[in-house]
């Protein structure tokens, strides 16, 4: 998974494909997010489950154990050994949803740049990717080493033309599933392992290279673009 994506939509409609009664506690603000062209180190919305209440938080996306100065901090953990690992011990307990609308994918297809692709649910919901993280919570206010990363996992069917690895997205049952402080570490594994949502759960398309400029922003990224070979 490459290191943008896009969250324009809501906090509230975000809640609504989670599916879930609990009380919100929301720092994320009402207005739509607007991130159409999110980044590694920018703040972005995250949900986690404290106390039975629903939190929604600005979270920077990357995150790396205080020990480990000597390398930049991840944005993305492999599903394979986040639960095993030394580097994700101390936050693998964290669980964490970051909802978002699609993420982006660049191709090499024998050009003098690599072509960027959008990647969806085909129904167009919400894409909930299981993450894990450090970040605001009993009390305690937002800190330097706040942070969260995406689980990722190898990609299968078509997808793998588009890249090797992608989140491991999760169906709102599973979600509630997994944010559930309540579900042993064991089974949160096994979503992840083996439960997240297949490739025929999306669909992708060209679009504009403006996407590889982390300052250009807007619903003109999103747009797929004509192929001039067809």
């Amino acid at each position: 998974m490459c290191g943008r994506l896009s969250q324009y939509s809501g906090i509230h409609d975000f809640v609504a494909a989670l599916s879930m009664p609990n009380a919100l506690v929301n720092s994320a603000g009402d207005l739509p997010l607007e991130k159409y062209n999110g980044a590694p180190s920018q703040q972005l919305a995250l949900f986690h489950l404290e106390d039975d209440v629903l939190h929604a938080d600005m979270v920077r996306w990357g995150w790396r154990p205080a020990w480990a100065k000597d390398r930049a901090a991840p944005i993305n953990a492999r599903v394979e050994k986040v639960a095993h690992g030394p580097f994700y011990r101390s936050i693998w307990p964290n669980r964490a949803i970051t909802p978002i609308n699609n993420w982006f994918e660049w191709v090499d297809e024998g050009g003098p740049k690599k072509q960027p692709y959008l990647i969806r649910r085909r129904d167009q919901a919400p894409v909930l990717c299981a993450s894990i993280g450090q970040f605001p919570g009993g009390g305690r206010e937002p800190g330097e080493h706040d942070g969260f990363v995406i689980i990722t996992a190898d990609s299968v069917g078509g997808m793998v033309d588009i890249h090797d690895r992608r989140p491991v997205v999760l169906t709102p049952d599973l979600a509630r599933e997994w944010l559930d402080p309540a579900t042993p570490k064991e089974r949160a594994e096994q979503i992840v392992l083996h439960q997240g949502e297949p490739a025929e759960a999306f669909e992708w398309f060209k679009v504009d290279r403006a996407v590889g400029n982390v300052r250009n922003q807007g619903p003109e990224l999103i747009r797929p673009i004509a192929d001039p070979l067809l």
